[in-house]
């Protein structure tokens, strides 16, 4: 691996241990490690920490209004993406992130005209825990799941969480997680009193860390921390709500406004702010009259302008959104007791951790499992509020669209970054752009300390689409892919450098007609140039189409 200090000194810095023989024909820690005059110490270790429909603008550090110190100090002394991408649904993201594939690859998404939805993955599609295990990893998973099999099955040593293999409908519930399970006992486990979800996953993963370094400190370990904060139902501890009380009063426009011009101040985006989409939502919302019935007069169906609204919505809007904040908020304070667990067993220095959140924020407006008491204090265990289209486009400013469409805001996900061990460039953003796929091949890249590692990999597996993000992180060397792909549910689109192609689907999730935009200096995708470069358009389209070729062939 190239890099800007003599190979020597930044292997001994970053990769100080390799495991035994891996599958593949994977090479042995003596062979690896034979040119150099030192003995290996330790593999790094790995943090995945996930959040759930979590906007790209939510946190501080990413030019956000709520109050995210933690994050904050993982940003200042690593490096944060701009322009990394989900796949723009919870369950495909998690795929990827996993897998290393596009979810459309492993038969975790469904593909145009195929009726796969989330199906089980091929056996050449194991997940990281597994791939870990030829370098000496022990792999732990705390939270959610939403991906087939079961984690323990999958590799991971411990787990905590809800191991559904497709739907996860009551088991979000924060103050009542009744369905979740350890390592898939019967029993449902609770910890602590009162139980809220996000600190009982940081709850397990600190007790995974702390049985980790009691019972095998000699070894690296892989956790992976996947929090459903914030996805809906809005459930906030009332503290945490009342920090922002009156935060946002002045509504989801003037957020917007702000969150843009602290954005352009960071060097995160240098775009526009997008239109706000006002009739573009999720179509299996409730209808107005039925959430005015359900849920009362102060909910709002369509992200219209704020001055639009009257007293009593704005007032309840502004409380919803005080509760999504809570919940970003709550989960920044479990991540730096996850950090500081970190720091106390020795660990910190040498632990990547990836921060990053699987969709934009949530349009959503439904109330699903044991429903919503409208007498119900709102961000209290009996209430199911969502956060909306209005809050969910503030979310994701300045991006287009939600979480579902694969525009920028449905896709753009923060990524931080942090390896006090290895990445020295403390503060700076990375501005080429990355995807979940890239996960398995840097996670491998750091646990083997050589690029392109392939194990696991049977004779009828296809070549896994990510690239390494570790010189990336390091050295701010290009990621450099060719493109990046995308579909789900009739949405698809797919970038080639600075040119992307996105569809919004039709009715029964038909295609619609291609949009083309320059994200160089329209990453907010408002001058639609489809009709002034067809020939664009038709090469976009055309390297869309043979992936869809491609992954269908490895299917068959």
């Amino acid at each position: 691996m190239r890099c800007s200090m003599k190979r020597r000194d930044f292997l001994k810095g970053c990769f100080v241990g390799l495991g035994s023989v891996g599958a593949g024909g994977l090479v042995s820690s003596a062979n690896a490690w034979s040119f150099l005059d030192w003995k290996p110490k330790k593999a790094a270790n790995v943090l995945i920490i996930l959040a759930d429909d979590m906007g790209y603008s939510d946190a501080e550090c990413y030019g956000g209004d709520v109050k995210t110190p933690n994050l904050n100090a993982l940003a200042a002394n690593g490096v944060r993406y701009t322009q990394h991408y989900s796949t723009g649904r919870c369950w495909p993201s998690r795929s990827s992130i996993l897998t290393g594939y596009y979810a459309q690859q492993c038969n975790r998404d469904s593909l145009p005209n195929k009726g796969i939805y989330m199906g089980s993955r091929p056996k050449w599609a194991p997940v990281l825990a597994e791939m870990l295990k030829p370098y000496g990893y022990k792999s732990y998973h705390s939270g959610k799941w939403h991906i087939d099999s079961t984690p323990k099955k999958a590799g991971f040593d411990r787990s905590y969480g809800n191991h559904s293999i497709n739907r996860e409908c009551d088991y979000d519930r924060f103050f009542n997680s009744k369905k979740w399970h350890e390592d898939e006992l019967s029993a449902p486990v609770n910890y602590g009193d009162p139980y809220y979800s996000t600190t009982a996953i940081a709850d397990h993963t600190i007790a995974c860390l702390k049985l980790h370094k009691k019972k095998q400190p000699e070894k690296p370990f892989f956790q992976y921390t996947a929090f459903y904060s914030p996805h809906f139902p809005l459930h906030a501890m009332q503290k945490d709500i009342d920090k922002y009380r009156d935060a946002y009063i002045e509504g989801w426009d003037v957020i917007r406004e702000r969150r843009l011009k602290k954005m352009k101040q960071m060097g995160v985006v240098n775009c526009d702010l997008s239109d706000r989409q006002t009739f573009v939502i999720p179509t299996w919302n409730m209808p107005g009259h039925s959430m005015k019935s359900r849920i009362g007069r102060g909910e709002v169906p369509w992200a219209i302008p704020w001055k639009d609204l009257d007293k009593k919505q704005k007032k309840f809007q502004a409380t919803k959104m005080a509760i999504h904040a809570a919940m970003v908020d709550r989960m920044d304070a479990e991540i730096g007791r996850i950090v500081k667990q970190l720091k106390d067993m020795g660990e910190f220095e040498n632990t990547l951790i990836l921060f990053a959140s699987d969709n934009g924020a949530s349009a959503e407006q439904i109330i699903r499992g044991s429903g919503h008491n409208k007498n119900a204090k709102p961000g209290s265990a009996k209430s199911y509020l969502c956060l909306g289209p209005g809050w969910s486009t503030a979310a994701n400013a300045p991006f287009k669209l939600h979480k579902h469409w694969n525009h920028e805001g449905g896709i753009s996900s923060p990524l931080i970054a942090h390896w006090p061990n290895c990445i020295k460039d403390k503060g700076q953003l990375r501005h080429d752009p990355s995807h979940f796929i890239d996960i398995v091949p840097t996670v491998l890249h750091v646990a083997s300390g050589r690029e392109n590692v392939d194990n696991y990999k049977t004779r009828n597996a296809p070549k896994r689409p990510g690239k390494s993000l570790l010189e990336s992180m390091t050295k701010g060397t290009p990621v450099g892919h060719e493109f990046l792909w995308w579909y789900h549910e009739g949405n698809r689109a797919i970038r080639m450098g600075d040119w992307k192609i996105v569809a919004k689907s039709k009715r029964h999730k038909r295609p619609g007609r291609w949009e083309l935009y320059n994200l160089k200096d329209d990453r907010c995708e408002m001058n639609n140039l489809a009709a002034k470069h067809p020939e664009i358009v038709a090469k976009l389209s055309s390297r869309w189409e043979a992936a869809v070729s491609h992954f269908r062939k490895h299917l068959k």
